[in-house]
């Protein structure tokens, strides 16, 4: 994929959704899932074009487990930054699946309001998932950033 306008709405990306999903179900295919044996993959479009991707990890320890997105985000920040503008994460099915809300926050941090993501109902920006977000305008708001 071609280097893309950061200011640029999602809709002008031209999102190749089945790419995404194919990447995604590709990571699917790696997860590390002894325990509850519910495999997730999960790949995005960065705003400078490169495609990002994870997988869940899980451990005996069940707290300490990471979901796809965890990987998705340490990916994209181990690979230059940048921000999320597409995400499509899939199920064992390799349909679409929901983000837990802790990925969903993740989702919000690294591609703000207007990063679309598949839903099972279809895409959808974070803004419509995540509605009154919690993010770094509260931080500066309530005077912990300046």
């Amino acid at each position: 994929m071609s280097e893309v306008d950061p200011g640029a709405s999602p809709a002008a990306y031209g999102i190749d959704w089945e790419s995404l999903r194919q990447r995604a179900v590709e990571l699917m295919g790696r997860a590390y899932v002894p325990y509850s044996h519910f495999p997730v993959g999960v790949a995005g479009l960065v705003d400078d074009g490169r495609v990002v991707a994870g997988c869940n990890v899980e451990n005996a320890a069940y707290g300490v487990g990471l979901c796809a997105e965890c990987g998705l985000v340490s990916e994209l920040h181990a690979t230059g930054g940048g921000r999320l503008v597409a995400v499509f994460c899939v199920g064992g099915d390799g349909q679409a699946l929901m983000p837990c809300g802790r990925c969903r926050q993740l989702l919000w941090e690294n591609g703000g309001p207007e990063c679309a993501l598949m839903t099972p109902e279809g895409p959808m920006t974070m803004r419509e998932v995540l509605p009154q977000a919690f993010g770094i305008d509260d931080l500066i708001a309530g005077g912990s950033l300046p």
